[in-house]
């Protein structure tokens, strides 16, 4: 049984990882305040727990609509796997012209200050709402019920661990986010993967 469940943690983990590795205002913000070692852990635990709360909503919510309406998969499923392919384009784009990470050296913002700039950034974000919740949610409620929660971990966990990274070794990844090369290699390894899981959810769409 465990082994028949494992992809779906693997696919909501994959997906999550793909849709978050990227350089956005959100990451960008992580790892800067990572470089300073200002407020890491309050900073990685909102973003990994803000992520879950979208999920969990984005899966529950659309799993209701779907258990009623069945038909709804199949449109979710094939919009999901129009857009993975989008973003999969966009990222091998991104490769092809890859931009370094520049951080400056301002002033220390205190606590509040910095969980509320986390707060901007993370929910005034528009595709945080498509990605999370309607692409994330889209995918894990096509799952069986029974496969949602490894789904929704898969998917937390890929957040947590990101984050993590971002912000705690972010002394160690400073010079290497310096050099374009290393956001090429993240962007062509985003692209392949989301248009990896674009053909998995089209087909899974097509043949049911």
């Amino acid at each position: 049984m465990t082994d028949a469940l494992l992809p779906a943690f693997t696919k909501g983990f994959v997906l999550s990882a793909g849709l978050i590795i990227a350089i956005g205002a959100q990451n960008m913000f992580v790892l800067r305040q990572g470089l300073k070692r200002e407020h890491v852990a309050p900073i990685v635990l909102f973003c990994a727990l803000a992520d879950a709360t979208l999920i969990v909503a984005g899966v529950s919510g659309l799993g209701g609509v779907l258990a009623l309406v069945p038909s709804l998969s199949r449109v979710l499923s094939l919009g999901g796997a129009v857009f993975l392919s989008w973003y999969g384009v966009s990222a091998l784009r991104r490769a092809a012209r890859p931009a370094a990470l520049v951080v400056s050296r301002e002033a220390g913002l205190t606590l509040g200050a910095a969980l509320a700039g986390t707060a901007a950034f993370t929910f005034l974000n528009p595709h945080v709402y498509i990605d999370t919740v309607m692409l994330m949610g889209a995918v894990g409620a096509s799952l069986p019920p029974m496969e949602r929660p490894l789904f929704m971990a898969g998917a937390a966990l890929a957040s947590l661990t990101w984050f993590s990274s971002l912000g705690f070794g972010a002394r160690f990844l400073a010079p290497l986010f310096a050099r374009p090369i290393a956001w090429k290699v993240l962007d062509l390894a985003v692209g392949v993967m989301m248009l990896a899981l674009a053909a998995s959810l089209a087909r899974g769409a097509l043949v049911a």
